[in-house]
């Protein structure tokens, strides 16, 4: 009797510890399941605003189809512009602009391919009527259809600093005391991001005026071909600059006044 009961105590004392031990490994591996199944949420999708330079210009900011970019306009006291400016700022601050001066972002210039250095204008902003009266100390820009580039002051000074590109009208106040109509001229060329492609361009051009001085050099938006004729004459300027074509249809040329 004794010994049944002994057996019978040790048979529950094994099944409690068998049952035990069942629901240490049941809830250990149920545990694992919980953690393998249970990662961390990926990060927040992110949407990156796309580079203002590959956005589309709005349609005010295009020149028409017809726009001359070497009709010279008259360089006089009553003579008004219409068309599209931009403004520049790094990485041309404080490097030397066309003037030989050093280039202040800060300061109330613009840059003009045509009108002689030191016109001061007046320029508003055709969509806001915001105005400012600003020095031509530097040549450009070089780009289709635009006739003007502020510098950073007066680009914000006119609403032209938010807006990048829009139309505006450039009043001639007063010319540079000593300023000559007929002035110093040539034809730019470029921008080559490639030098040796500047180099071919500036040998070509060179077998076809002989007349004309043409060198090659570099500036921030990279290589440009410049042709001097002979005297710097402005009619023949003028008359390279309307018949000259480049393998590059980006490479355009520009009648540009040198003083």
């Amino acid at each position: 009797m004794t010994a049944a009961v002994s057996r019978s105590m040790l048979h529950r004392v094994a099944l409690t510890c068998v049952s035990a031990l069942l629901v240490l490994l049941t809830t250990g591996c149920h545990h694992k399941a919980k953690v393998s199944r249970h990662y961390p949420p990926p990060p927040p999708a992110r949407n990156y605003p796309s580079s203002a330079s590959n956005r589309p210009l709005p349609s005010y900011a295009t020149p028409p189809p017809n726009w001359n970019d070497n009709t010279v306009r008259p360089s006089t006291e009553s003579s008004v512009e219409v068309g599209l400016a931009s403004w520049y700022g790094p990485p041309y601050h404080n490097r030397q602009a066309a003037n030989g001066q050093v280039f202040d972002q800060n300061a109330m210039t613009a840059a003009h391919r045509t009108l002689p250095m030191g016109t001061t204008v007046r320029v508003t902003n055709t969509a806001t009527n915001q105005s400012a009266v600003v020095v031509i100390t530097d040549r450009g820009p070089f780009v289709h259809g635009r006739i003007l580039d502020l510098s950073l002051a007066a680009a914000k000074a006119t609403g032209v600093y938010r807006a990048g590109v829009t139309q505006v009208r450039v009043e001639v106040l007063q010319e540079r005391a000593g300023a000559t109509t007929s002035g110093k001229w040539c034809v730019q060329i470029g921008a080559f991001q490639n030098a040796k492609n500047a180099q071919r361009l500036q040998d070509d051009l060179q077998r076809r005026y002989s007349n004309a001085k043409v060198i090659e050099f570099q500036c921030p938006t990279g290589h440009w071909v410049r042709i001097n004729p002979m005297g710097y004459d402005r009619r023949q300027a003028q008359q390279i600059a309307s018949t000259l074509r480049t393998a590059e249809p980006d490479a355009l040329p520009y009648l540009v006044r040198l003083d």
